[in-house]
């Protein structure tokens, strides 16, 4: 008998041709017991047939519901390539023994490298420099003098991962003390940082860049609304790399489009996949990037190694890195479903 693995079918184009150059399938290479397949079709919500004798399942965009779990008798685990599971319906999981597992700490360097990349693009005017040259208007320079990172002062929306390596990559910029608001995040991660923990109300006060890493929960949607916008320097940028729900995206655009901020980075929104001309690309200070600013060749091969990794040892009996679910553990019908599917393999 063999492990059946199944891969969303996003990783793969309308030709049948792998869309990314490695997503870690070479974890599988030398184990046997492991079949690996793709869907069929791409759907924005996996369908219960597609589980169907599946044990484990990669999943990149679709989102995992109650209804998609109605044939998961012999589903172990779902394996979201990213850190985010907001799309994934964890509790539905648990209750129908399923465990949850994300790639956590596989996304920290590419995602503060990116949102560095952007602190430098707004405070240096470099899409408003690129178009005047593209449109010959060349004494326009005069008007779209840049600033320095040096002396501005970074606010981070959750010291996690993401927001530690952050912190510490922008050490060589001569910024200010870094300020963070994380309600979860332990004082002595405060201090080996050399992060202040403040309130908010005074990261958004007091912050020239104020950059979420948050995820979106009931707690952090629309985290960022009018009133928080209302409390942030005329002269400061919000970047948004973590969950479009995170921000209210009319209060955001108001406040772009009257000035009331400077301007924003936007790798997410409310409503994903864009498919047609979003409003805020009517702005000047804004740079959007669908979902994807912080894609690389590297981050991919990471994070796929890490999601295979994570079925492999499942299939093996190991409990997997990055579990979102642990309380399913505790659980006997668990553990017996786990036992069952791992003494067909050994039959």
């Amino acid at each position: 008998m063999t492990f059946n693995i199944a891969l969303t079918a996003d990783f793969y184009d309308e030709n049948g041709k792998a869309r990314y150059a490695a997503f870690g399938l070479s974890v599988f290479d030398d184990h046997s017991s492991v079949a690996v397949s793709p869907f069929n079709t791409h759907l924005p919500e996996i369908g219960a047939e597609q589980l169907s004798g599946v044990n484990g399942v990669l999943v990149l965009t679709p989102r995992v519901t109650n209804d998609s779990l109605a044939q998961s008798d012999d589903l172990l685990i779902i394996s979201r390539f990213g850190v985010g599971y907001d799309s994934v319906d964890v509790e539905a999981c648990t209750d129908q023994d399923v465990m949850v597992t994300i790639t956590r700490g596989a996304v920290d360097r590419p995602v503060a490298e990116a949102t560095i990349a952007w602190m430098l693009a707004l405070n240096h005017n470099v899409l408003q420099k690129d178009r005047l040259v593209r449109t010959g208007d060349w004494d326009g320079r005069s008007a779209l003098m840049g600033s320095e990172l040096r002396d501005k002062t970074l606010g981070v929306v959750g010291l996690g991962g993401i927001g530690q390596q952050l912190v510490t990559l922008v050490s060589g910029f001569g910024m200010s003390q870094p300020i963070a608001y994380d309600p979860f995040a332990s004082d002595e991660t405060f201090r080996e940082l050399g992060v202040q923990r403040v309130s908010l109300e005074q990261l958004l006060s007091q912050s020239d860049f104020v950059s979420l890493h948050c995820p979106l929960t009931e707690d952090t949607t629309n985290l960022i609304g009018s009133d928080e916008l209302s409390q942030m320097k005329s002269s400061a940028y919000l970047l948004n790399l973590a969950r479009g729900g995170v921000v209210d995206e009319d209060a955001l655009y108001e406040a772009l489009l009257e000035r009331r901020i400077a301007g924003a980075a936007l790798d997410c929104f409310e409503e994903e996949p864009v498919t047609s001309p979003h409003r805020f690309g009517q702005l000047d200070n804004v740079i959007l990037a669908p979902h994807s600013i912080a894609w690389t060749d590297e981050l991919f091969r990471d994070i796929g190694e890490m999601g295979c990794r994570s079925l492999l040892d499942v299939s093996r009996g190991k409990v997997p890195h990055g579990l979102v679910n642990p309380a399913v553990l505790e659980k006997s019908s668990f553990q017996s479903k786990w036992q069952r599917l791992l003494k067909t393999l050994d039959a």
